[in-house]
């Protein structure tokens, strides 16, 4: 069954044309990577699915139902719920404010309880009274997740989710994301650490200059790596 589908999807900033007819599914419960280099469209796909994009044409539809013409509100009511790569954290609340505020602001569904982010994220539970500018990367793209996920989506949109973190902190945050999709939530990823998104994901997508480039299992992209090479200009591990 089918969770998401775009369907010649064309994106605009103002005259820019971005997006050219884009195709894109996800599958109920699946993991799909959209990969491609910087300025390819990755980040205004997930713009587009979530209506926060100021133009766009074509059909984008959400469990059967075309929500193109939705507003933002309207399509996160759905349980259409974006992490940002700029995570948007609110600096000046702590921890535990930043999850009641997110819990609190749920619609269209019965949230999670906070203290379930705590057990799925346990350094924010250290860190609860903590304001957001105190925290480190890692830790507030954590609390980003966790303020997304507390609101209990359907389909969780990853913009860039290791953008800036430390290696380390990037295995942690892959150990606990491994742990979320095994809840069969369905999720579409973008990332520039490719090996990371192939290691989430069960399909992926590359577009390059807005446009469908490739897809096809993980499988079948990691036997070719010209593509990797020709779109991303990197190998990944075997």
């Amino acid at each position: 069954m089918s969770t998401l589908e775009l369907e010649d999807v064309n994106g605009y900033y103002g005259n820019s044309h971005i997006l050219y007819d884009l195709d894109l599914q996800v599958d109920q419960n699946e993991v799909v990577a959209l990969l491609g280099r910087n300025g390819a469209g990755k980040t205004t796909t997930l713009r587009s699915i979530t209506g926060t994009i100021p133009r766009r044409e074509g059909r984008i539809e959400f469990r059967g139902e075309n929500i193109a013409d939705d507003s933002v509100d309207e399509i996160s009511n759905k349980r259409v719920k974006l992490v940002p790569e700029e995570r948007r954290i609110f600096p000046t609340l702590t921890v535990h404010e930043n999850l009641l505020l997110s819990r609190d602001s749920c619609k269209g569904t019965e949230p999670r309880d906070v203290e379930e982010m705590y057990d799925i994220f346990p350094i924010l539970d250290d860190l609860r009274e903590n304001n957001g500018r105190n925290l480190s990367g890692g830790e507030q793209q954590m609390l980003s997740v966790a303020r997304a996920l507390v609101q209990n989506p359907d389909l969780l949109l990853l913009d860039e989710p290791t953008e800036g973190l430390a290696p380390v902190i990037v295995d942690d945050l892959e150990e606990i994301l491994e742990d979320i999709v095994s809840e069969d939530v369905t999720v579409l990823i973008t990332e520039q650490n490719v090996e990371f998104a192939l290691e989430l994901s069960e399909r992926a997508y590359i577009i390059e200059s807005g446009e469908n480039a490739w897809d096809g299992t993980i499988d079948e992209l990691r036997d070719r790596e010209d593509l990797l090479e020709k779109y991303l200009s990197v190998g990944v591990e075997e």
